[in-house]
């Protein structure tokens, strides 16, 4: 049998090469990416939380649920609300009902349509003492709104049930979140309560910690909302990635659907055959 043979020294020179040559490293631009990624992501949730408290003029500009008075006086009739009308003196209004129409009218027996739009029920209340002075002396109305149908506020963002509201003048934010029920994404240290208005200088924006408000019961920050408010609940910083990557794969699911669909219909067909064989087999 024949053969190479190596010197010793030959042997030697290639032990050292081979002690010398580095082994291959593997590339480390995948996990530079991800570790980015992961790390700007904490950044943003750290930056965020310093300093999110709202100073006290930021709350100011709102409401207090305890500073608020009963709202029912104060409330501005509009269509299509609805109204009831009572009056110990005028038996031809008294248990009344009405709905606000449209022209921002309502009509009664024995003194006709009355505009009521844009009034509260003191003030409706006054007005038809007023026209009833003619048929009575010293009449007596009182007015309560049974159907408040015209004003709204609104919920977006990550809750279960996002949309408008009616506004009664007692809404706190934390009724309403208890009823829009924020989901797991929420972002609920960093919710926002928006004033909306045309105009610059009134409209407001507040962002409230609402876990502190759960947790240490800060009802400072537990504010009462207003006609036409909005309520932003955004996602946190990892769900906000998660939706972007979702929207970023959302035009490729309804065809990895469309392919999965017939291998799902063929299997179940096999599985089906197979099934009716061992049947008969059986």
């Amino acid at each position: 049998m024949t053969g190479v043979r190596m010197s010793a020294s030959e042997l030697e020179s290639d032990a050292i090469q081979t002690r010398r040559t580095p082994a291959p490293r593997r590339p480390l631009n995948d996990g530079i990416h991800g570790f980015r990624l992961l790390g700007m992501v904490s950044i943003l949730a750290v930056i965020t939380a310093i300093g999110c408290a709202p100073s006290d003029r930021e709350i100011n500009a709102f409401i207090h649920a305890w500073e608020a008075s009963v709202s029912a006086p104060d409330y501005r009739v509009q269509p299509p609300d609805g109204i009831i009308v009572s009056s110990p003196t005028a038996p031809e209004l008294d248990g009344v009902s009405q709905v606000v129409r449209q022209d921002g009218k309502i009509t009664l027996r024995l003194i006709g349509e009355v505009k009521v739009a844009g009034m509260t029920p003191l003030d409706i209340s006054r007005k038809l003492e007023s026209l009833l002075q003619m048929y009575y002396v010293e009449p007596r109305v009182s007015v309560r709104v049974s159907g408040k149908e015209s004003k709204f506020f609104y919920v977006f963002g990550q809750v279960a049930r996002p949309g408008a509201f009616r506004y009664t003048g007692r809404d706190t934010l934390l009724r309403v979140l208890a009823t829009a029920r924020p989901n797991l994404a929420a972002w609920k240290s960093r919710i926002k309560i928006i004033h909306p208005s045309h105009e610059d200088d009134k409209r407001r924006v507040l962002t409230v910690n609402v876990d502190r408000i759960m947790k240490e019961g800060r009802l400072d920050q537990n504010i009462l909302l207003q006609e036409g408010d909005i309520i932003y609940v955004p996602p946190t910083p990892l769900a906000w990635v998660a939706l972007r990557v979702r929207e970023i794969l959302w035009p490729v699911s309804p065809i990895a659907e469309a392919v999965e669909q017939p291998a799902d219909f063929a299997s179940s067909v096999d599985l089906a055959v197979d099934s009716d064989n061992y049947a008969i087999g059986g």
